[in-house]
């Protein structure tokens, strides 16, 4: 098919390129940079892996300012809400009924950089020991979120399909971004844990990437990958304990399952690039309809910009808007200024 030479063909490339660094040196990592803040067995595993867990990285009262911040937010009447500079989604299995105050009616914010309490988090001292280790010195924030996965009401939408995060960033080299992902309490099979195909990291480009066709519906943006049974097979199940912080590479397969249980779910995360990344033209590739929709996400945000209304907006200068739109968003949190 198609699909399958197409996923060939970007599985192919991604060894070939690793064959080649390998043949160079075999002393040298290719996705993380010379540091004396992993061990071996870290480096090892990402190298191999594509990702690593560091223990009870945040400390419990860490933890308990997000999530009394999150509280303060779900406490908000719909107005106010409304009024807040990032983005507040819902699951779709309840994005057409009534808003309620309470938690039961937001399942993520993102984009909270301009949050002083929330945004401590991607200024943890200890996570950006780790991030420099994957990035370099001088290091941005590019995209936040905290995730409240609500309990499946049986249609399965509180899954995510199986996805790259580079599918959504136009910043590269790849390798010099990473998430650092938070458990706000222990997350596994039951409540959605992450789920991650090891080493895809080291086989694939980036694929392309649809909305899933899930019979219940699926989330606003919840794009993902169409999985082979090889993909199938190489699943495993990442639980982790409250505290728990896991850093992964952006070409890393993963998703999460459904919350089986009567509780939320809550994670905080953010994911990081070099500042001396560049952005990339996505047109004619598999990025340029995501940028459509983003900008149709964030259309007030977007008209703020001095367009009279979205559709005046010229196909081509959609574009470039999603470079700037991510520009925009980027917060250095270590060292200095770098390309965007």
């Amino acid at each position: 098919s198609t699909w399958g030479n197409s996923r060939t063909s970007h599985k192919m490339h991604r060894l070939d390129k690793i064959l080649s660094h390998v043949q160079q040196s075999s002393d040298t990592y290719l996705f993380t940079l010379d540091n004396d803040v992993l061990t071996k067995e870290q480096r090892d595993q990402y190298e191999r892996d594509g990702f690593f867990i560091v223990k009870k990285l945040l400390s419990d009262e860490e933890i308990a300012r997000y999530q009394n911040r999150f509280q303060e937010i779900c406490r908000m009447s719909p107005e106010d809400i409304k009024k807040l500079p990032f983005l507040v989604m819902r699951d779709v299995s309840i994005s057409k009924t009534a808003f309620q105050v309470g938690e039961d009616s937001i399942t993520k914010l993102q984009d909270w950089h301009d949050d002083p309490t929330l945004f401590s988090f991607c200024q943890h001292p200890e996570i950006l020991r780790y991030v420099r280790c994957f990035c370099g010195p001088n290091v941005k924030s590019i995209h936040t979120m905290l995730i409240n996965k609500p309990p499946d009401t049986g249609a399965g939408t509180s899954r995510h399909p199986m996805h790259q995060d580079l599918h959504y960033f136009p910043m590269r080299p790849a390798d010099r971004i990473v998430a650092a992902w938070a458990a706000m309490e222990p997350v596994n099979t039951s409540n959605g844990c992450l789920t991650v195909v090891p080493g895809s990291h080291r086989e694939y480009t980036l694929l392309p990437h649809e909305y899933p066709k899930w019979e219940g519906g699926v989330n606003k943006l919840y794009h993902g990958v169409e999985m082979d049974d090889q993909m199938f097979e190489r699943r495993i199940h990442v639980e982790m304990d409250k505290g728990d912080v896991v850093f992964f590479h952006p070409l890393l397969l993963h998703g999460s399952g459904m919350n089986r249980t009567q509780g939320f779910r809550k994670a905080i995360s953010c994911h990081y690039a070099s500042s001396n990344c560049y952005i990339i033209n996505i047109k004619n590739t598999t990025q340029e309809s995501l940028a459509v929709e983003i900008m149709e996400t964030y259309r007030q945000k977007i008209l703020r910009m001095g367009f009279k209304t979205f559709d005046e907006i010229p196909p081509d200068v959609r574009l470039k808007l999603f470079g700037q739109f991510w520009k925009a968003k980027s917060r250095l949190v270590c060292g200095t200024e770098g390309t965007y």
